[in-house]
């Protein structure tokens, strides 16, 4: 023990001259069989001319602690509570909303408040060919040093704390429509460019867990297209909103829907598309009609390139639903020339501006059959009751027929 103490002991100590040197030295280079020798024997062999050396001065040494000694990740985990015996006891459950800062940031390695220059730290090595030596900023000089260092700090500051002004989406204060800018480039070089993103829904969801108690992440839905038949959206999450919108960004162009266009600006035909409780009916419209649609349908045709359509949502709103329904009826459509293959015959279409007159759209590639449809095949086609009625013209609001009291 008596030996460990001495060692200890010189290794504080600055010496001053050349006998202390060498009895320091003769201190340090004390063998495992000299540390089990009684106390008394090495106090008496380099304590009288070490000891009792005027020119020994004591010097601030470093001490080790915990803050030295683990790393950040550890530090940053033990003040946020998230793991050991208090995450066990439910601790911690919304640490998510402390936010890990960068501590290193804006430090440079050499630098202090007694301004030394250190070559190859915060000096050069070389100036004019010549290497630098160890050397001291002047008074004016340092305070200069530290005004910038405290002003940068305070722009990190208040950068963090101000708000960036967001464009406008569906209303004020929603994700809904808002634009997030082009996807990040792929591993392999590419871009895209050409393709745009938009929110369609961004909200938080629970987890329970045993440990943690109820466990809040933000769940963000996202769409990507460039407005010519190419379009796709997904799903991301995370703890923070910003790393949710960029997961989902970056997954969405990875799924890819090719959406056929009659003629560049609506649909084929007609579409009834279903996905569990929520149902969408699509109907086919004329040039410059333009797109009366769900919110959410209308941001979605704008990134296909869909420029007119009605749609008309039934049942269940959810927006991953109406979503889905709207990709699926859209990626299975049948286009023109499929219905001429199919049928073997010609395609027709009327037009208000032909008249009685038909225009043909398609033909089959095989050639057109010898025999005609039959006249008695009744087609599969499914027909709304509020269509009917407005066709015949018996549609009527539900209000017409009660008795209004008059006060």
């Amino acid at each position: 023990m008596a030996a460990s103490v001495w060692v200890c002991s010189a290794l504080r100590i600055t010496l001053g001259g050349t006998a202390s040197l060498r009895t320091a030295v003769g201190a340090l280079q004390i063998s495992h069989l000299a540390c089990r020798a009684s106390a008394a024997s090495l106090q008496k062999r380099p304590a009288d001319g070490f000891l009792l050396n005027p020119s020994a001065t004591w010097q601030q040494s470093r001490h080790g602690s915990f803050f030295n000694k683990l790393t950040a990740e550890e530090l940053w985990r033990g003040v946020l509570a998230e793991s050991g015996a208090g995450a066990r006891k439910g601790r911690g459950k919304r640490t998510k909303r402390k936010l890990r800062r960068d501590l290193n940031r804006g430090q440079i390695i050499g630098e202090g408040r007694g301004g030394f220059l250190w070559p190859g730290l915060n000096a050069p090595v070389l100036k004019d060919g010549a290497v630098q030596s160890f050397s001291r900023r002047s008074d004016a000089e340092q305070q200069e040093v530290q005004a910038e260092l405290t002003r940068q700090r305070d722009e990190w500051e208040r950068r963090r704390r101000m708000k960036v002004k967001r464009e406008r989406g569906w209303t004020g204060n929603s994700w809904g429509g808002i634009s997030l800018g082009h996807p990040d480039p792929g591993p392999n070089g590419e871009t895209y460019e050409d393709f745009d993103t938009r929110v369609i829904e961004v909200k938080s969801v629970f987890n329970m867990t045993a440990k943690e108690g109820r466990k809040r992440s933000i769940s963000c839905l996202v769409a990507v297209g460039n407005g010519n038949g190419v379009a796709g959206f997904a799903l991301g999450k995370a703890a923070e909103r910003t790393a949710a919108l960029r997961k989902a960004k970056n997954r969405a162009k990875r799924h890819l829907y090719h959406i056929e266009r009659y003629n560049n600006h609506t649909i084929y035909h007609d579409i009834d598309s279903r996905f569990k409780r929520t149902t969408l009916r699509m109907k086919k419209q004329n040039e410059g009609y333009g797109l009366h649609c769900h919110r959410a349908v209308i941001t979605l045709c704008k990134l296909i390139g869909i420029k007119d359509m009605y749609c008309k949502v039934d049942g269940s709103v959810n927006l991953l639903n109406i979503t889905r329904a709207l990709f699926t009826g859209l990626a299975n459509q049948e286009t023109h020339q499929t219905l001429a293959n199919k049928k073997q015959l010609h395609v027709v279409e009327f037009q208000s501006q032909r008249g009685p007159l038909p225009v043909v759209v398609a033909s089959p590639k095989d050639g057109v059959r010898p025999n005609p449809e039959s006249e008695d095949e009744i087609p599969n086609t499914k027909l709304h009751w509020d269509d009917v009625r407005a066709a015949q013209g018996i549609k009527r609001s539900i209000w017409a027929g009660v008795k209004r009291t008059v006060w």
